[in-house]
């Protein structure tokens, strides 16, 4: 008696390598069917695809305004746009820089342009190579500060995740140069909440992540990041996903936008070992950033100096950023608290800078609220 297709699908997706899928179906052809066999040779293309041949790309028309060794500075803004810029500063946390620009209609690059903000950039951080190695957090520090000054000196800085913590510091640094700040999903205080990325920071020694690094050559290597986050929901990434493509692999509208997500998803970057070294233990580990004690570009960073405008965007079932980490760095900051605007939203992680309910419903009103300080502040 044949096999049903949900039954075989989970057969499949028990064995996680796909190049070994083909002979699998191959072997079962005789038993599932002619037709259950043409089903098994769809889907097995589809996960080759998925997971060899896309690759990640802007959704938005843009222009690379700079080409540095960290990153590609992207322009999103109209030829006569005008206004104060703002820059997104993107994750550098093992995936591309397209979570800011995933998708026509679900892009946080679009709906900031939409919503009365016409100059808007991106920096789109580039897969570290073996001879970026060495870098450090000043190196990207710095290049920030080339790309404000190109711009005139002085912008909007939204920082997401760990381009939060990034922003951050260089408000800290220049704080003249930072008209307002947005922080979404970003760890500031990382002794803040009970995350699983705290505990992690806390639980391994030192040593396990030099070794990691060791691993990759001198670099962290984003398929090893990758692993990680996918083993925070193994079920999801190594079964239920797998099954779910299977039962829709007729369904041509489910294939487009899995496509769309694993295009981004499955297509990590590699980070400079050092870089990332020093992010676990000065970061995660220490707290120096919250502390006032992590040292950039020359001086020690403290957050009280930052006393721009300051919006603090979170996320109700984040597992990765715990709203604790990013609500807490009203703590620290100077900016006086009736300048600083804390929000909570339904969804996880990746869905505050991609989540269709979330660029929406939210993300409009901070696009407006940054607007409205670069105008208050042209009419000061």
């Amino acid at each position: 008696m044949a096999r049903s297709p949900h039954r075989a699908a989970r057969d499949l997706a028990g064995i996680n390598v796909p190049a070994f899928w083909p002979m699998l179906a191959a072997a079962r052809m005789a038993e599932q069917g002619v037709e259950l066999y043409a089903k098994n040779a769809e889907f097995l293309a589809e996960e080759v695809k998925i997971h060899h041949e896309l690759r990640p790309a802007p959704a938005t028309a843009n222009r690379v305004l700079l080409d540095l060794r960290t990153m590609l500075f992207r322009d999103y803004s109209a030829p006569d746009a005008a206004g104060l810029p703002t820059i997104v500063d993107a994750p550098y946390a093992g995936h591309s820089a397209m979570i800011a620009d995933y998708h026509k209609g679900q892009s946080l690059i679009e709906t900031l342009l939409g919503n009365g903000i016409g100059r808007v950039f991106l920096t789109d951080w580039k897969s570290a190579t073996e001879d970026m190695k060495d870098l450090e957090i000043d190196q990207y520090l710095a290049e920030i500060n080339v790309a404000v000054d190109d711009l005139g000196g002085r912008v909007n800085l939204v920082g997401l995740c760990q381009g939060g913590w990034m922003a951050a510091m260089y408000a800290a640094r220049f704080p003249r140069k930072v008209q307002s700040l947005v922080l979404a999903g970003a760890p500031i205080d990382t002794d803040a909440g009970d995350g699983p990325v705290k505990r992690m920071a806390h639980t391994y020694p030192t040593a396990f992540y030099e070794e990691l690094v060791a691993l990759g050559g001198g670099l962290m290597r984003g398929a090893t990041m990758l692993r990680g986050w996918k083993n925070m929901h193994p079920e999801q990434h190594y079964i239920t996903q797998h099954i779910d493509l299977y039962e829709h692999i007729d369904d041509p509208a489910y294939l487009k936008k899995e496509e769309v997500f694993e295009r981004w998803y499955e297509n990590p970057i590699d980070l400079p070992g050092r870089w990332y070294l020093q992010a676990i233990l000065q970061i995660f580990k220490e707290n120096r950033l919250a502390k006032g004690s992590f040292v950039g570009l020359g001086r020690r960073l403290e957050l009280k100096q930052i006393a721009c405008p300051l919006y603090l965007l979170a996320g109700d079932s984040d597992d990765i950023t715990t709203r604790e980490q990013v609500f807490d760095a009203e703590k620290y900051v100077g900016t006086p608290k009736d300048k600083i605007v804390k929000q909570l939203v339904p969804g996880g992680h990746i869905g505050l800078f991609m989540g269709s309910r979330t660029l929406k419903e939210t993300w409009p009103a901070i696009a407006r609220w940054i607007a409205g300080t670069s105008a208050a502040s042209a009419g000061a």
